[in-house]
């Protein structure tokens, strides 16, 4: 797709991969509404971007966001969050459902809300951001490797439903970016700006999945035995006790 022509919505747009996200889009061309909870950006603000107030979990502010942005031809459904904790670990099931809130249902409205003004403009592109835990998970991190797995599978499904809308759906599958959600991870990380630049070239070209730096590895290793990883994680957590 042409992104120069594009109107694009980023939501989680006030820091981190978000903001990379819109930086890029406009740099690129694109108008950009840059969306996040309290409506405002710090520092500078590259021309072509506009700064809205949106909150994914709220079904108001998503319906007031759609009333108000009516020329949205891509959507990047970044926002989230990653309170970490395993499934039976964390003390109670208050994460997880905060994680699923924002990362899964919030991904599930904004696109439901988004879809009808996007084809009726003529069709164009849904990008959502996963994780590379949505193949495989982290124990430490379950309740969030869920959320983002529910993402990769709603992804799925909106590729078939809105491909004869003239409806685009990437999803995008890091592995860990150097942001403040993973400030406390020593691990190694890729920038939010390669990042970004990876989903620009998907949405130039005919990408569908969108695996940024050495993620497509680390997928195609998952996959070749999921049960080796599945013991690995077993064998630390049980050496960690």
């Amino acid at each position: 797709m042409d992104i120069q022509y594009s109107t694009a919505l980023v939501t989680g747009a006030n820091r981190g991969l978000g903001r990379a996200i819109a930086e890029a889009l406009a740099a690129a061309g694109a108008k950009v509404y840059a969306a996040s909870r309290s409506g405002t950006l710090a520092g500078p603000v590259a021309g072509g971007i506009v700064p809205v107030t949106l909150d994914v979990t709220d079904a108001a502010s998503i319906e007031a966001a759609a009333d108000a942005l009516g020329d949205v031809t891509v959507l990047v459904n970044n926002a989230g969050v990653a309170l970490s904790g395993g499934p039976i670990s964390a003390p109670s099931l208050d994460r997880a459902r905060a994680e699923m809130e924002t990362n899964y249902f919030g991904t599930l409205a904004m696109a439901r809300a988004f879809a009808p003004l996007i084809a009726a403009n003529g069709g164009g592109a849904i990008v959502n951001v996963a994780s590379i835990v949505s193949h495989a998970p982290i124990p430490q991190a379950g309740t969030y490797s869920a959320s983002k797995a529910a993402v990769l599978s709603a992804s799925l499904s909106m590729r078939a439903e809105l491909a004869p809308r003239a409806i685009r759906v990437l999803t995008v599958l890091p592995g860990f970016i150097e942001t403040d959600m993973t400030a406390n991870n020593d691990v190694p990380k890729i920038s939010p700006e390669a990042v970004a630049a990876d989903i620009l070239a998907g949405l130039r070209g005919n990408a569908e999945e969108i695996y940024p730096g050495v993620a497509a590895d680390l997928a195609r290793a998952f996959y070749a035995d999921p049960k080796a990883h599945e013991r690995a994680l077993a064998g630390r957590l049980e050496a960690a006790e």
